[in-house]
């Protein structure tokens, strides 16, 4: 029990670090649990999306004043009521998929060797993407276009294959339809808001009769975890991209994608 009680903050330090970069949560969150694994299998999958709920309110502990005069605004702000549709617009194709291909998703592609390629091949398009001289045509992530919301969202279903990132999907796909950097950034923290509180619900109506009174436990550890280290990423990511852009992430993708593979082909 204690033993998992520490593998439990490791993974939700892992998740708060991870969730709103574009290196994929759930791709750490699996490898780490492959080569070290939970007793319980299923309930070491579950376990990766539940803790995500902590990363999930950190996110919205800090926008809770934007999001209150969002609300406000709804009614009588045609800008604030277009924002909130377009956000609706680009949730849609993931939710639509995600209640489909829920079941394949985590027997087929849960597979750590797919995760470590795909950590290194996202390393590489992020890098790519980065370094190239797009034009910046949209600053404000209320004014996106309808297509430019779709097209963001239709990307983000990428995202469902572990080890792409969904923030890395939604912010390559803003970067190309003509986002700056921090913009793109940005919404991806308001994209994940309806995404991952309908990942977490779904997921825990789906497989939530893997959590005992134990386990209970162990998430609970992993969810305070997760909160703190998710408001940290959270509160000092936009300033970071701006600054340095995102060559960090996906070098970092490159190195653990890379160090995953010579662990599985050494047999661990």
């Amino acid at each position: 029990m204690l033993l998992d009680i520490i593998k439990a903050a490791v993974l939700g330090i892992v998740e708060g670090l991870t969730e709103y970069v574009p290196v994929s949560s759930t791709g750490h969150l699996l490898l780490i649990e492959h080569f070290f694994g939970f007793d319980d299998e299923d309930f070491g999958k579950t376990f990766a999306v539940l803790i995500q709920l902590g990363a999930i309110l950190a996110l919205l502990s800090i926008y809770f004043t934007r999001l209150w005069r969002l609300a406000l605004d709804f009614f009588t702000d045609p800008v604030a009521r277009r924002f909130v549709f377009g956000i609706l617009v680009a949730f849609l194709p993931a939710a639509i998929l995600g209640a489909f291909a829920h079941g394949f998703i985590k027997s087929v592609l849960f597979n750590p060797w797919l995760i470590c390629f795909m950590l290194i091949a996202g390393g590489g398009v992020l890098l790519w993407v980065d370094r190239m001289d797009l034009e910046e045509k949209h600053n404000d992530v209320a004014t996106f276009s309808w297509p430019m919301y779709l097209g963001i969202g239709l990307i983000q279903c990428v995202s469902m294959i572990p080890g792409v990132s969904r923030s890395g999907a939604t912010i390559v796909g803003a970067m190309l339809m003509g986002a700056e950097r921090r913009a793109a950034a940005e919404f991806s923290f308001w994209l994940a808001m309806p995404t991952m509180v309908g990942a977490f619900a779904y997921d825990l109506y789906k497989d939530g009769a893997h959590l005992s009174s134990d386990n209970k436990i162990i998430v609970a550890v992993g969810f305070i975890t997760s909160f703190i280290f998710g408001w940290f990423i959270v509160k000092t990511f936009l300033g970071y991209v701006s600054r340095h852009g995102f060559g960090l992430f996906a070098w970092w993708r490159v190195i653990v994608g890379t160090l995953g593979l010579i662990g599985l082909a050494l047999g661990k």
